[in-house]
């Protein structure tokens, strides 16, 4: 018997921003939260990014107008809302995948952490001692 926590048919989740000019839904797997510690993302967040992902054919978001996205690099883009300026999405160009802040999500969320990113680049006043692995580069 398939476990209906693992059939990406019945993985359902719904989240938005602080003032839910933009609501998304999400259908399928998505990836173990990613923590980021790179600079561009400690500087947007105020901290460091946790982030999930899902393909873009199983994410339905609804507001996009209040969207604005910002060419972060040549690599990658972030989005974030117009209106109250919450930190939504991620997305590095011509993926067909896009990055979702996880504090986004409507509890309970089901997600879990996979490991760190950038702890080269972390902040000084923080540890990371949660016991995941940690890389001081991206190898996503």
């Amino acid at each position: 018997m398939t476990d209906p926590n693992q059939d990406s048919d019945h993985e359902f989740r719904t989240g938005s921003c602080i003032c839910g000019s933009v609501k998304f839904e999400t259908r399928g797997h998505l990836r173990n939260v990613i923590f980021c510690h790179c600079q561009q993302c400690r500087k947007q967040s105020g901290h460091y990014y946790a982030a999930t992902s899902v393909e873009d054919a199983r994410l339905y978001v609804t507001g996009e107008e209040h969207i604005t996205w910002y060419a972060a690099s040549a690599a990658a883009k972030r989005g974030f809302c117009r209106v109250c300026g919450s930190a939504l999405f991620w997305k590095r160009e011509a993926s067909e995948v896009t990055s979702i802040m996880a504090g986004l999500f409507d509890s309970p969320t089901g997600l879990k952490g996979g490991y760190h990113i950038f702890t080269n680049e972390k902040g000084d006043y923080y540890t990371v001692a949660d016991g995941l692995p940690c890389f001081s580069y991206s190898d996503d």
